[in-house]
């Protein structure tokens, strides 16, 4: 009877072993279930997102070619302004610099043409000096044209630079010669105008050349 028990209670401990043995290889078998589960969902997920990345990089590449073909236009447009604002200069410099040429050519032309009439006036004169004997009319004929070209030379900014008489300046007037005079007040002061001096406008043109008093 005690023998019969002891069988019994083996053979239960090999079934208890038997038995746990397959539960651990069920336990390890549904881990790897799940294992194998977890990366093919994991698998899964990144290829259903390797699409996007792969739109997302394209969507990246395409906004960058366009900044480039934009900056690409840009640089072209300042190009372009570079290229006609420099041959807009270069045309400038060349007119600027024959407008001085002519200036400094003909600058003088206005002024030339305008004495031209008086030129004739003095051959007019000089005709009617050989076939008249009246010296008079000569006489105011000459002094018509010279009072017409001091006008013209007015109208033209060119005015006397006062001398007789006016106490000696070194920044108007040219002294050539001193002479002794008896009047007091005469003394440091012009009292013969060799050549007159002439303004232009507040430039002077010429210094008078002038005797002073001592």
């Amino acid at each position: 009877m005690v023998k019969k028990k002891f069988f019994s209670t083996g053979g239960d401990k090999e079934k208890n072993n038997t038995e746990t043995t397959e539960n651990k290889d069920n336990a390890t078998a549904q881990d790897t279930e799940e294992t194998d589960h977890a990366e093919m969902t994991s698998d899964g997920a990144a290829e259903a997102d390797q699409p996007e990345q792969v739109a997302e990089a394209k969507e990246e590449a395409d906004k960058n070619k366009d900044e480039q073909r934009v900056i690409l236009e840009k640089l072209a447009e300042m190009q372009d302004k570079y290229l006609r604002l420099s041959a807009e200069f270069d045309n400038y410099r060349k007119r600027t610099l024959k407008e001085k040429m002519d200036i400094s050519k003909y600058g003088g032309e206005e002024v030339l043409k305008d004495i031209l009439p008086v030129i004739d006036d003095f051959e007019r004169a000089l005709k009617h000096m050989e076939l008249s004997e009246n010296c008079q009319g000569v006489k105011e004929g000459i002094i018509l044209i010279y009072n017409k070209l001091v006008e013209y030379l007015k109208r033209n900014g060119v005015s006397e630079i006062p001398a007789l008489n006016e106490t000696f300046n070194v920044d108007l007037h040219d002294a050539t010669a001193r002479i002794q005079v008896q009047e007091e007040e005469k003394k440091g002061k012009v009292v013969e105008v060799l050549l007159k001096g002439y303004y232009l406008k507040d430039k002077i043109l010429r210094h008078s050349k002038v005797i002073i008093g001592d």
